[in-house]
């Protein structure tokens, strides 16, 4: 049923021609996909009203709920009951104010992931069981939330303003008066609007002044500021069009809150196509190949948050957008995660800001699958099904999560388990390359990369490679420790896991590669040759000046069983400082003879040998304290040093790897 348009119009702003104009100069392309899709007026012609694009049961609908497994019914009540009698913390101030003062960003989260969960627990439970159980403590709850200033983290303070850098927030403590929606902001009211949604009549039976409030600061803390400013980064990328994966998370909590919320037409359909202008940045600015340079870990809240926001669009406007889900950048988006999966639905290549182990929803990707027409996308979501406990599908997420795979559990099973293996392939816009030995998880799997120093979460890693053997990694990309206020600072490479010295790269004249777009790859040639990879690139320019090289072009060449060939040829302008070539292992190194290095796996070991003449090795371990590293890698690593001994102004080296 199309809503008519009314003759007065409310006015929210809408940036078309400035988004179109500013953000040119940085996208692939001006897609503008969804935009060119819905006009202004077919949303009006097509937006369902009455949240009948709702496919879950109503709260009263007791017998649908009913019919869940008994399984998942007693588990999701049970997860609840340990939340009954809940004792609400609250955030301090001096919680927030920690971030400016330690650059510790973990005490306001810690303390808002809890009510989160406690929140979502408690809902869900609720629903399963339906007996009014748990309604006190969810009004306790909403209460909870909504005498909170601020849902969102203080490392996102500079949302506010800033001073030179975003870890120099001008305000330092939650405003009240000046509400700033973020990450955090958006998953909370995404999650409240659930809990008013399914909970408003049973609210208003206990007192209407539940609802009342609820709706009045879900409208405050997040529908207002969306419909009145433009200022949020996120929105247009810094006044620039430089968006990343916050922009489609954002937009996809606002748009949830917006139709399960506003009730006034004409600011639902202005504030819908508001959005779509703004994810429509994110999806030009994304490269034909549908790489995701963030990472892997980060493809769930760039790609996979996109999909989540087109899927919920698609259905407030009765399928309006579906030619979206056909068009080949949608498709390689999803194909993505699959495509840089290693083995075991844990381990991905894990270049930039990603952990070397990786937990994804299976839900989103069968669901992206579906829409896709991908059946290896769907095996692979059943596959990730599979592999994690039903008790993962239905309790971790945000309520949308958990509701989405409670829903799928019958389609997950219903298709093959079956486990992406791609043999080789090339992402020529990532400047990525992968290769595996065989067609199951046995023996070599390769991985290497050109790019450029200045991708999103950026490591300096311009040139480096990973490696694993029967699916278990041997060398490395170290990812990502936890995140503080240095992080994301000028400070960020001085933290040793994202400098080029910590990857798999060489230290040239004593100088290690610097962050920056013009810090790049060049010339990369990716062949496949008598089914052997060979991928060439000339990893100079990612080093400054100071580095006095003329080129430095490092060839892999990947050949399956018999393993993999590392070649560097350089020439230096001059020879005055230490040329080093590092290599990252988790796995215990030893030197077992000149020229020969071991590394001892679990059931297996790896050869590495090189030219002793030209070569000395050194092997460094390193001590792990960070937490999130520990859980990726135990408590220590290891660090090969190659050092130079000629002293020359060109060279040639080798290194051969090799099963034992």
């Amino acid at each position: 049923m199309s809503i008519p348009l009314p003759v007065k119009i409310y006015k929210i702003p809408l940036l078309f021609i400035y988004f179109t104009l500013v953000f040119s100069a940085y996208s692939q392309e001006n897609r503008n996909l969804l935009i060119h899709s819905l006009n202004r007026k077919q949303i009006a012609e097509n937006l369902n009203s009455a949240k009948k694009w709702v496919s879950y049961p109503a709260y009263e609908e007791r017998e649908e709920w009913s019919k869940l497994p008994d399984e998942v019914r007693k588990t999701i009540i049970k997860e609840g009951e340990a939340y009954l009698n809940y004792d609400w913390p609250i955030v301090k101030a001096s919680m927030y104010l920690e971030f400016t003062r330690t650059g510790d960003r973990s005490k306001d989260a810690a303390v808002n992931s809890a009510r989160k969960q406690a929140l979502q627990t408690l809902m869900m439970a609720e629903l399963v069981e339906g007996k009014g159980r748990f309604l006190d403590d969810l009004v306790n709850g909403v209460f909870a939330f909504c005498e909170q200033t601020y849902w969102g983290a203080s490392a996102h303070f500079y949302l506010y303003g800033f001073d030179g850098s975003i870890a120099n927030p001008t305000t330092i403590l939650p405003d009240i008066d000046d509400p700033i929606i973020d990450l955090m902001v958006g998953d909370i009211a995404s999650d409240l609007a659930w809990t008013l949604y399914f909970f408003k009549d049973a609210f208003n039976e206990i007192s209407p002044v539940i609802s009342r409030r609820l709706t009045s600061e879900l409208k405050k803390k997040v529908l207002h500021p969306f419909y009145e400013r433009n200022d949020f980064w996120w929105i247009t990328g810094w006044g620039e069009g430089r968006v990343n994966n916050w922009t489609p998370w954002c937009n996809f909590n606002v748009l949830n809150v917006l139709l399960l919320v506003e009730d006034d037409p004409i600011k639902k359909q202005d504030a819908i196509y508001k959005s779509m202008q703004s994810v429509d940045l994110f999806i030009n600015s994304y490269p034909d190949d549908g790489s995701c340079s963030e990472g892997p870990a980060y493809w769930a809240h760039a790609g996979g948050k996109m999909f989540d926001y087109l899927e919920l669009l698609d259905k407030a406007i009765d399928g309006g957008i579906a030619p979206v889900f056909a068009h080949p950048l949608i498709e390689n988006m999803g194909k993505y995660i699959y495509r840089s999966h290693i083995n075991d639905g844990r381990y991905y290549i894990n270049f930039a800001d990603a952990p070397l182990k990786i937990k994804h929803n299976p839900g989103r990707i069968f669901r992206y699958g579906e829409k896709i027409n991908d059946p290896i996308m769907e095996n692979f979501a059943a596959y990730l099904a599979n592999e994690s406990s039903e008790k993962d599908l239905v309790t971790s997420g945000t309520i949308g999560d958990r509701l989405r795979n409670i829903f799928l559990l019958t389609s997950l099973n219903e298709v093959p388990v079956e486990a992406p293996k791609i043999k080789d392939y090339y992402f020529p816009d990532w400047d990525v390359v992968i290769a595996r030995e065989k067609a199951n998880t046995g023996g070599f799997y390769f991985t290497a990369k050109g790019g450029n120093n200045n991708e999103n979460h950026n490591h300096n890693d311009v040139g480096s490679f990973m490696l694993y053997y029967d699916g278990k990694p041997v060398f490395i990309d170290v990812g990502v420790g936890t995140y503080t206020r240095q992080t994301f600072s000028p400070e960020r490479y001085s933290i040793w896991t994202m400098q080029s010295n910590y990857h798999n790269l060489p230290l040239i004249n004593g100088v290690a590669q610097k962050a920056g777009g013009n810090f790049k790859a060049k010339g990369s040639r990716y062949r496949m040759k008598n089914d052997q990879v060979h991928f060439q690139t000339d990893i100079a320019n990612a080093y400054p000046n100071e580095a006095a090289v003329k080129s430095w072009v490092r060839t892999y060449e990947f050949k399956r069983e018999d393993g993999l060939i590392v070649r560097d040829h350089f020439e230096s302008e001059k020879h005055k400082n230490a040329i080093n070539f590092h290599f990252m292992s988790a796995l215990p190194v030893a030197l077992k003879s000149p020229g020969l290095l071991e590394i001892s796996g679990d059931g297996f070991a790896i050869n590495m040998r090189f030219d002793q003449r030209k070569l000395d090795a050194i092997i460094e371990p390193i001590s792990i304290e960070d937490p999130k590293l520990i859980s990726n890698h135990g408590k220590e690593l290891y660090r090969i040093v190659y050092k130079w001994k000629e002293d020359k102004q060109k060279g040639d080296i080798k290194f051969s790897i090799s099963a034992k």
